[in-house]
C-alpha cells in the first residue's frame, strides 16, 4: 500500500524540503501582484513609479519579479510611491 496516497500536500512538500521555498515564492507573488494591481488602478507606468522612487526602471522590474530577492525597504518605497504603506504581521 502506498502511504503517500493519504498524505497532505503540505506534509509532502515539507518532507521534500520544498515547503519553505514555496511559501516564500507565494508571498513574493502576492506582493508583486498587489503592487502591479495598484499601479494599474492608478494608471501608472513602471517608469512613473521609478521616478517617484528615485530609481531606475529596472529596479521596479526587479521588485515586481517574484524570483528576485527584493528587500522589505524596497517594497516599502514602492508602496509609498503608490501612496500606500506596507503592513507585516506574524501569524
Amino acid at each position: 500500500m502506498n502511504e503517500a496516497l493519504g498524505q497532505d500536500f503540505s506534509d509532502f512538500m515539507k518532507e521534500q524540503g520544498l515547503y519553505e521555498e514555496a511559501q516564500e515564492l507565494t508571498t513574493k507573488k502576492v506582493i508583486a501582484a498587489q503592487l502591479q494591481a495598484e499601479m494599474e488602478k492608478q494608471n501608472l507606468t513602471k517608469s512613473a513609479i521609478a521616478k517617484r522612487m528615485h530609481t531606475i526602471r529596472s529596479a521596479v522590474d526587479n521588485a515586481l519579479d517574484p524570483a528576485y530577492n527584493t528587500s522589505i525597504s524596497t517594497i516599502e518605497r514602492f508602496a509609498r510611491a503608490l501612496g500606500k504603506r506596507v503592513s507585516i504581521a506574524l501569524i
